[in-house]
């Protein structure tokens, strides 16, 4: 069996051999513990989230996961995140959220931004693929979007010069780049991915995208294993939604990435179950993996009809970076289940369910 590993990742990146002989469904993350009870940080969010955060913590106790939550109430509208929040995950080193909203405008810093600067969380990574069941115009779909997440032209760094001209500055580092690069190969490397295709837009942007793409092409070299490949941005768009089944692994930089994983979750079966997990050397925070389209829905949440499984896929790739992987697969399993039987599905997914209805068919499923 391989046991190559990249010498500067030791610190950041350990596993075991469950998880090099994984099948392609299993999402690598940096090991936290030795698989001992944990306790996790528990954000419920705005809109959908206390919906959906509700229903893995019904799913958990269920299936006697053991995982412990710690609750705060944070909501976007809050000027920064709470010192005790940023301390609770610190001290847990994993956290689970639902969404945060962000105004528009108005100079208001977006939380979710914070946290990821704040916890130096470096790589955003969204797993979307085909689910049993779930029709789609696409099949073969298994896409792993792995972005950059605390630069480029979310550094937010922007000011009015004048009046009406708003000046706003993209920020590429070779650091940052080439760490992003070495999360994504060993990603594939780890997960028996055969490829990984770097997103950028060097053609226009040739200093700070010719940077991003000379740091991947650099760490390219150090994986001789994994065939590697370069996209401009706009035609990545276009060759998603007319054949998404060329791509394995994608790495991008931070815009790019938006762009692209919500593209990929949309042609895989929608944002509702899309599994995601914004990762850095020490904490991870596990969320819905793309932006989820009915977080500020009243009717959604005044209905209780929020599609949980995006959720409870993405806490299921908690509990496999907890080293819980007989729990994460026991959840993945009764998800897909139901999924596949088609009984239970809220309305993004063509059904009349409520979430609590997903929840008790996944828990039925569980037993």
């Amino acid at each position: 069996m391989a046991t190559r590993r990249s010498t500067n990742l030791l610190k950041q990146l350990s596993t075991s051999r469950h998880h090099l002989t994984s099948p392609r469904s299993v999402t690598y993350m940096p090991r936290p513990g030795d698989g001992t009870p944990r306790n996790v940080t528990l954000i419920p969010g705005d809109g959908i989230g206390p919906l959906v955060t509700g229903a893995v913590e019904q799913v958990m106790e269920a299936m006697h996961a053991p995982v412990y939550f710690e609750k705060f109430e944070v909501h976007g509208n809050m000027k920064t995140m709470p010192t005790e929040v940023i301390e609770s995950i610190k001290k847990n080193k994993v956290c689970l959220k639902g969404g945060l909203a962000t105004p528009m405008g108005g100079g208001v810093s977006s939380l979710n931004v914070q946290l990821r600067k704040e916890l130096d969380l470096y790589a955003s990574l969204v797993n979307c693929f085909n689910l049993p069941g779930l029709p789609t115009r696409h099949d073969n779909v298994d896409i792993v979007v792995i972005r950059e997440n605390t630069e480029g032209e979310y550094a937010g760094l922007e000011h009015e010069v004048v009046p009406g001209v708003v000046e706003s500055l993209k920020v590429i580092t070779k650091f940052c780049s080439e760490r992003i690069a070495k999360y994504a190969f060993e990603y594939a490397y780890l997960n028996n991915r055969k490829k990984v295709t770097a997103v950028h837009k060097a053609n226009i942007m040739k200093l700070a995208d010719g940077l991003f793409l000379e740091s991947c092409r650099e760490v390219a070299t150090k994986y001789p294993g994994i065939k590697y490949n370069e996209i401009i941005v706009d035609n990545c768009c276009m060759q998603l939604v007319s054949k998404p089944e060329q791509f394995d692994v994608m790495v991008t930089p931070n815009l790019y990435g938006n762009l692209v994983a919500n593209t990929a979750a949309g042609i895989a079966g929608g944002t509702g179950v899309m599994p995601g997990g914004n990762v850095g050397a020490d904490h991870a925070v596990f969320e819905q993996g793309a932006s989820a389209g009915n977080v500020g829905k009243d009717k959604v949440v005044k209905e209780k009809k929020a599609n949980p499984v995006a959720l409870l896929l993405s806490s299921a790739m908690m509990l496999r970076h907890l080293q819980f992987p007989v729990f994460a697969e026991r959840l993945e399993s009764a998800v897909k289940r139901v999924i596949l039987e088609g009984k239970y599905r809220t309305k993004d997914l063509g059904g009349t369910s409520t979430t609590q209805e997903v929840v008790d068919a996944v828990i039925d499923a569980l037993q």
